[in-house]
């Protein structure tokens, strides 16, 4: 891994997205962060390279959105995504993570189609929220796919959008939620030998982006009005979708 300016005129940018995304609407979309980084070191340090920053942003968003989130949901999201996360260390080596980007993607934009068909959108209101065990299972595939490819938020994201959720309580639900999975991730990486030097000191370097994006992310959350936060979220999902299955299948 060299860090060039190559590097960083496609690091910068890709960490200041994740920032926006996990700041302001959800982190649905972030880790495409990860993939983008993949473009110019290899896949298993750039997953390395982005832990580090994703923490860094959960901090730093921890404090706006403090005891905003819905305590059951995010319960739920994280009891399940432990098993998730384990699993994910298990079979790190073995694990075919394009098999499970193309279901994620494939269930990302069903459940779009679904609340399209049944012109929910832009309500925030639901008339069939996905039951407890649902929670639990988004949870655990959330922890997965997070720990293989910093792909978590679609599956949480399909079952906090059943909730009803206003925008500050699914936001703050997701961070606090992600804040302790990627918590849990950090040990398994550094065993698997993901964090090297050079990976901290791309952190190091990386950090000041990170810090934009997760102001920015919080700015605009606050600015955007909650039809249209709502609207953005659909609309993230759909294109994290779309790249998932294209990750996936190519």
């Amino acid at each position: 891994m060299t860090l060039d300016w190559m590097f960083f005129a496609i690091a910068g940018p890709a960490v200041i997205f994740a920032g926006i995304s996990k700041g302001g609407f959800g982190s649905g979309a972030a880790f495409a962060s990860a993939s983008i980084l993949a473009l110019v070191i290899e896949p298993g340090l750039a997953l390395g390279v982005m832990l580090p920053l994703l923490m860094l942003i959960d901090v730093a968003t921890l404090g706006p959105y403090w005891g905003k989130w819905n305590g059951k949901a995010a319960l739920l999201l994280i009891l399940g995504a432990m098993p998730g996360v384990a699993l994910g260390a298990a079979l790190y080596k073995i694990a075919e993570p394009d098999v499970f980007r193309v279901l994620i993607g494939t269930i990302s934009i069903g459940f779009v189609i679904w609340q399209m068909a049944k012109g929910r959108l832009l309500k925030t209101g639901s008339d069939a929220q996905l039951p407890g065990w649902a929670g639990a299972l988004a949870g655990g595939v959330a922890g997965f796919t997070s720990f293989v490819s910093h792909a978590g938020g679609p599956p949480a994201a399909v079952y906090l959008l059943s909730k009803g959720l206003s925008k500050t309580e699914y936001q703050a639900t997701t961070v606090l939620v992600f804040w302790i999975v990627n918590i849990a991730k950090a040990v398994p990486y550094a065993a698997l030998g993901m964090f090297t030097m050079q990976t901290g000191a791309a952190n190091l370097m990386l950090a000041p982006f990170a810090l934009l994006g997760a102001w920015l992310g919080v700015r605009a959350h606050r600015a955007v009005p909650e039809r249209v936060f709502f609207a953005l979220t659909y609309v993230l999902l759909s294109i994290t979708g779309v790249k998932l299955i294209w990750d996936g299948l190519t």
